[in-house]
């Protein structure tokens, strides 16, 4: 569902990660074992959302961090981020970074937490809590397409956007949609 090639954001970005994957014992937040981590970027004018990226990564260092904000985000663009130490490189890979300090008792960054909530929300409303590791970023799609044209009133055109889509993107084998999940 998501168009190749589709433009970077622009503005002023919000980005954080959460993680995805049923309670487990142990660690809890950055760190937890067996859960996949997303990285997520929403575009924003004050308290008005705009654009929304998904990306599912593989740790929340640096070195993975600042090249997919690279992927999703124009250069020059202000990012609103946590104090985490891996967005520290985002000034010398070409952004400007605003540290909302995550110790103060308001949320600071109300809109990349509202689209993790709605994100939790729908996988665990809509599909019961039943989405498979391997299937995720899918999923995320999916979520990012709806997210993106919440604002769309015409319906026509939102099925002719999927089927626009279907049409560039190669085809997926049946093998590939029966992955098995990778181990983490």
């Amino acid at each position: 569902m998501i168009r190749p090639g589709r433009d970077l954001l622009t503005g002023t970005v919000q980005v954080d990660e959460t993680y995805w994957g049923g309670e487990r014992p142990g660690k809890r937040g950055r760190g937890a074992s067996g859960k996949s981590l997303i990285l997520v970027a929403i575009a924003h004018t004050g308290q008005r959302l705009g654009r929304l990226r998904l990306a599912r990564i593989d740790d929340v260092k640096g070195t993975t961090l600042i090249p997919m904000v690279q992927q999703l985000v124009v250069d020059g663009s202000c990012i609103e981020t946590d104090g985490w130490t891996g967005y520290r490189g985002l000034p010398a890979a070409g952004f400007q970074h605003t540290l909302l300090r995550s110790d103060a008792t308001d949320d600071l960054r109300p809109q990349v937490h509202l689209v993790v909530s709605l994100l939790k929300r729908w996988l665990l409303g809509t599909h019961q809590g039943g989405v498979q590791t391997s299937h995720l970023d899918y999923y995320l799609d999916e979520f990012t397409f709806r997210v993106n044209r919440r604002t769309s009133h015409s319906r026509g055109l939102l099925f002719r956007r999927i089927l626009e889509h279907a049409v560039q993107l190669e085809p997926i084998r049946e093998a590939d949609l029966r992955a098995k999940a990778k181990l983490l």
